[in-house]
């Protein structure tokens, strides 16, 4: 079986940065797609599998916040948002609709790329277990399915995730009751160091507490350590969860 090439689909108005980007992409192995419009993105993915989205936050009609939260809505398809360098708003607004990281403008395509590379590995798809036994862990009365990235809520509702918040849940349930810095939590979740200034691990964070709390602002499973990072306060235990066939 031959390598089927992941599929990035570039979504921005400016022709030029889109031709610019799928040359370079498509000379790193991927398969990319260019769309002028979040119209046309849409009737893209009607049609085709997509791995991981370049959006525009500025665009004429839907802009890049919309189809967002539209694509987190309907899908566990990476974003990467591509934002002006002075739009430190927009940036933390794009990462609060679920985008799994940003790029600020203009950018070196070598750390676009490496952007690419973090989140793709972080959507891919996990390895296949020849058993068809996959892990389950429960907390607090909440059921994470590690395989399917599927969080259900005591009450047995499906809530739905976007990567970072799973790729976050993830090193909660595998560390709890212990803190875990900054610096882990975003090389984690978004494959780059942790500065004083980068709000990317609280937006995150600010989210997935809203998702597991009746009151984000009292959170009883996610602490916050001051001056160290975060502490998941549950017991978590694991339980073995067979495929039906």
């Amino acid at each position: 079986m031959g390598y089927l090439a992941e599929h990035i689909v570039i979504v921005d108005d400016d022709e030029l940065l889109r031709g610019r980007l799928a040359t370079y992409l498509t000379n790193e192995g991927f398969r990319v797609t260019s769309a002028d419009s979040a119209a046309t993105f849409r009737s893209i993915m009607q049609r085709e599998r997509i791995d991981l989205v370049l959006v525009d936050i500025s665009m004429p009609g839907e802009n890049g916040l919309s189809l967002t939260r539209f694509l987190r809505e309907q899908s566990d398809i990476g974003v990467v948002i591509l934002t002006g360098k002075g739009d430190p708003i927009d940036r933390a607004i794009g990462l609060e609709v679920g985008a799994d990281d940003y790029v600020a403008k203009p950018f070196h395509l070598r750390e676009l790329l490496a952007r690419v590379r973090s989140v793709l590995r972080r959507t891919r798809t996990r390895t296949d277990r020849a058993s068809g036994v996959a892990p389950v862990v429960r907390f607090a009365g909440w059921r994470l399915d590690l395989a399917k990235r599927a969080l259900t809520s005591p009450r047995g509702k499906a809530v739905p995730l976007t990567t970072a918040e799973y790729q976050l849940l993830e090193a909660f349930v595998a560390n709890p009751n212990q803190v875990l810095g900054r610096d882990r939590l975003l090389e984690l979740v978004a494959g780059r160091k942790w500065h004083p200034d980068d709000r990317t691990i609280d937006q995150h964070i600010s989210r997935v507490r809203r998702k597991l709390a009746q009151n984000p602002k009292q959170p009883e499973l996610i602490k916050s350590i001051r001056g160290q990072g975060y502490l998941f306060a549950a017991q978590v235990e694991r339980e073995r969860a067979v495929e039906t066939r």
